[in-house]
């Protein structure tokens, strides 16, 4: 596969594979009826070994590992660290919640030790991570931890694997309260690291989660319409945004208030409208592994 300069690629990444089994089993339902192409898990969640053994399984699947420091959930849904830095845990042993409270307490050293161990995790339970991306950014150094990125870039280097990032910057994708100069020079920082290391990384990232036209969203047809409307307008190039699918159940309902969304993120990558979409748009659909064969 060879990348042209005017082809559109996009990457629907299946974020949270391995965080319960509302999650996994809509996951292994997308990948088996062929609607998703790729997705990362969440080596320290409850029900990561499950989704692992899924992956280890099915090595035609691109999957990756999803590195996780933080637990939004708290104590509704907890999990702490593979290792025993103290700190990168809170006084109850799971992650601090927040990207914020994460930075202003782990050290490099706690932080790096837990990065690889969740790799090699991956790697022992039988995965050939497809790539390794970032559970809620919180290894951009964005809140101070300023040489966060580089390590993580150079332990990506080390194992072979690409990095979600993005290096080129478009000002419909600049996240919510961060300034355009910032988030300019975030992008070339990024391009620079991925240059240096050779790590292949997307042009383009889409936090989907901040699109504006997807917010206060009350049904699924809509939803849907909105959801290809602002992706069909992506650069030429390689874009990566991501989704979160799970089915509606009980346990879902009990961890995220955001479950109705991530129900209708299952529908739209098993609706025929979604694929019939890119491929009248000429956007093609890919995974991380396409994603490094179209970098060399």
């Amino acid at each position: 596969m060879k990348e042209k300069s005017s082809e559109r690629y996009l990457i629907i990444n299946a974020d949270d594979f391995g965080l319960c089994d509302s999650a996994n089993e809509a996951v292994f339902d997308l990948f088996e009826s062929g609607c998703l192409k790729s997705s990362s898990l969440m080596i320290p969640c409850p029900k990561a070994e499950d989704a692992a053994r899924f992956a280890a399984a099915h090595p035609e699947y691109a999957i990756g590992v999803h590195l996780t420091l933080t637990n939004e959930w708290k104590e509704r849904w907890p999990w702490g660290p593979l290792t025993d830095g103290p700190s990168i845990r809170m006084p109850e042993g799971r992650m601090w919640p927040e990207n914020e409270d994460f930075e202003a307490h782990c050290t490099y050293a706690d932080t790096m030790a837990e990065v690889r161990a969740q790799i090699e995790r991956a790697e022992q339970l039988g995965m050939k991570p497809a790539q390794v991306d970032n559970h809620m950014g919180s290894l951009y150094g964005m809140n101070g931890k300023y040489l966060m990125l580089m390590k993580v870039f150079d332990v990506c280097r080390e194992k072979g694997y690409p990095f979600r990032m993005c290096t080129t910057p478009k000002k419909e994708y600049c996240p919510d309260g961060v300034s355009y100069g910032l988030y300019h020079l975030f992008c070339k920082i990024s391009k620079g690291l991925s240059k240096m290391y050779k790590v292949p990384t997307p042009d383009y990232l889409i936090l989907t989660d901040q699109v504006k036209c997807l917010k206060g969203i009350k049904d699924y047809e809509t939803f849907r319409d909105m959801f290809l409307y602002f992706h069909g307008t992506i650069p030429a190039g390689i874009t990566e945004t991501f989704i979160h699918p799970a089915f509606a159940t009980d346990e879902m309902k009990m961890i995220a208030g955001s479950w109705e969304r991530r129900y209708w993120e299952y529908l739209l990558m098993k609706d025929p409208k979604t694929h019939q979409f890119f491929a009248d748009k000429g956007i093609q659909l890919i995974n991380y592994r396409d994603l490094v064969e179209l970098k060399k």
